[in-house]
């Protein structure tokens, strides 16, 4: 079974495989092993995915999408075409048109992928990156963070190192910083941290706007607007930077980039590498706080670190070697290929998975739960915060019990809501679901006592069970973070459900109650609408309406006891 590696990068793509005791490039259809990031619709509307779609932004950028990484995650859709399209479904156009050439390099089919992603990540991320890989036909076997994957590069050809290993991962779109251990062959991830919105690209954009307020300055003509325009000031921005990392200046002209009374108008400018670095400082410093962060989850010392490793390609940018000397006391170094690392890396654990590499050759791999994990909790005060069950960093698979208490008095119920996050109020992080106990013994607050288990493991699973102390009543969930939510249930069809009519005053009197302004205790609060749910699906499905309908009338009798 081949299994390839694929580095599903913002601005580009690679894809690898390890094979005959080697990490191997796979070529696309123009020989390269970097594909553009791009994805869009030709004059006829047929799909044009990298180089070409690359080539077509120059020209239809209104039908072209690029950098769409960056709105994984997110409710955001991309026009194309006047058709509005998800990022998942942009990202599996891009995806299939990887499987398809990497079929053709290799011969046969090819099926099942490792898919890297930035370290930091949240469980929707890369729930959408795997949905987008079974979209283009992959089997996606794992979802493997970049640095990480940067660093199984580097370690498979030095498995008898001992040494901290800092990976600085700097790319179009998001910057990852990771920190490892390398000892007899295992490579332990001690913390990881970064920033999803700080890559090549905004360093573009900087230069962009620069070029936009000089022309504007010059000939009064605003360009922002005119999309083409757009298209052909970011292309020669991002020339300029990668030209900047060579020499010290570089000249821009754009002919007729605009007409102004009937007269072609050009934007010519020089711009030099003192003044690109100063635009963009700032940013550069955005990193500061990360590889604070990561250290000191580490417990490292900057002197401790023996090696950092810059990968992505906005690391050839010399302000960043520079930077990172300046910050951390340690010359940094392009100990692996910045473009090809995170797709060779996620190409060793690929042949890690298929048994391509023996487990005899000791090449080990741990890695770290980026995220907080944690459950809604009372501490005395109010009912809303983050109580942390997996700290951030922590070493996966882990498993970690904490015990709770009830805290109202005679409370029959316990609510377990299961959080990701770092902040310290439970609702303002992201809930990952939630489970309830129910006929717990009613006794005076904190008199009832259990023990909530949360269990993370290297594919993404979290398991999370309580266990009721006095009456060994156990409830639980699983939670695999590389799995898409599931659609919710159209519930509204229960008015035209058999039976419904004996129902509505009823379930009106809830909803009323819900959409209220007056304040219902949270517990009540998700006690009635779990109810009233149960209610209209029982109705739909022609199940034990009476019974739903008893328990619905109950907690509202309860609710307006409490109001």
């Amino acid at each position: 079974m081949n299994i390839i590696g694929i580095d599903l990068g913002t601005s580009t793509t690679e894809a690898a495989i390890y094979r005959g005791g080697k990490k191997e490039l796979i070529l696309n259809p123009d020989g390269s092993a970097i594909t553009p990031s791009a994805v869009g619709l030709d004059e006829s509307g047929n799909w044009v995915v990298g180089e070409r779609a690359r080539a077509h932004y120059m020209m239809l950028p209104e039908n072209t999408a690029i950098e769409v990484k960056r709105k994984t995650g997110t409710d955001e859709t991309i026009e194309l075409g006047h058709t509005r399209y998800s990022p998942i479904e942009l990202q599996s156009r891009l995806l299939s048109y990887v499987r398809a050439y990497a079929s053709e390099y290799l011969g046969e089919s090819v099926d099942h992928a490792v898919i890297s992603v930035p370290a930091y990540f949240n469980d929707i991320q890369r729930r959408e990156t795997i949905r987008a890989g079974e979209l283009a036909g992959f089997t996606v076997e794992r979802i493997l963070n970049e640095p990480t994957a940067a660093a199984l590069s580097y370690g498979l050809e030095h498995l008898e190192e001992e040494s901290h290993v800092l990976v600085y991962d700097l790319g179009g779109g998001t910057f990852d910083v990771t920190l490892l251990e390398m000892f007899d062959g295992v490579l332990e991830v001690k913390a990881s941290g970064g920033d999803n919105q700080l890559g090549g690209k905004d360093f573009d954009e900087l230069l962009m706007e620069y070029l936009l307020k000089r022309f504007q300055d010059k000939h009064r003509i605003n360009l922002r607007k005119d999309k083409r325009a757009m298209a052909r000031i970011k292309d020669e921005a991002e020339k300029c930077k990668i030209a900047l990392s060579e020499r010290d200046s570089c000249h821009i002209l754009i002919p007729a980039i605009c007409v102004q009374d009937g007269v072609p108008v050009e934007l010519d400018e020089t711009v030099t590498r003192e003044q690109f670095e100063a635009l963009t400082r700032a940013l550069l410093q955005r990193t500061h706080k990360p590889l604070d962060t990561v250290l000191s989850d580490a417990g490292i010392s900057e002197n401790e670190i023996d090696h950092v490793i810059l990968v992505g390609g906005s690391t050839r940018m010399p302000m960043v070697a520079r930077d990172v000397f300046d910050y951390l006391g340690k010359e940094p170094h392009h100990a692996v290929h910045p473009e090809y690392a995170v797709a060779e890396g996620a190409a060793v654990q690929a042949g890690i998975i298929s048994g391509e590499i023996d487990p005899a050759d000791g090449l080990i791999m741990t890695d770290v739960n980026p995220y907080t994990l944690g459950v809604r909790a009372f501490d005395g005060e109010d009912d809303d915060h983050m109580s942390v069950v997996i700290p951030r960093n922590v070493t996966i698979p882990v498993t970690r019990t904490e015990r709770y208490a009830t805290c109202s008095d005679y409370q029959t119920e316990v609510i377990v809501e299961v959080y990701q996050g770092k902040s310290r109020i439970a609702t303002h992080n992201h809930q990952l679901g939630k489970f309830s106990i129910h006929e717990v013994p009613p006794r005076p607050a904190g008199t009832e006592k259990l023990d909530i288990s949360f269990s993370y493991d290297l594919n993404g699973l979290l398991k999370v069970s309580a266990i009721l102390l006095s009456t060994g009543t156990e409830k639980g969930i699983e939670i695999d973070m590389t799995k898409g939510p599931e659609k919710k249930r159209d519930l509204s069809i229960w008015k035209n459900a058999e039976g419904a009519k004996a129902y509505r005053t009823l379930i009106r009197t809830s909803e009323r109650l819900l959409s209220g302004n007056e304040p219902i205790p949270q517990e009540l609060c998700v006690s009635l609408q779990e109810a009233l749910d149960k209610l209209k699906t029982a109705l739909i499905d022609g199940g034990d309406a009476e019974a739903a309908g008893e328990l619905l009338r109950k907690i509202i009798s309860d609710v307006r006891e409490a109001l």
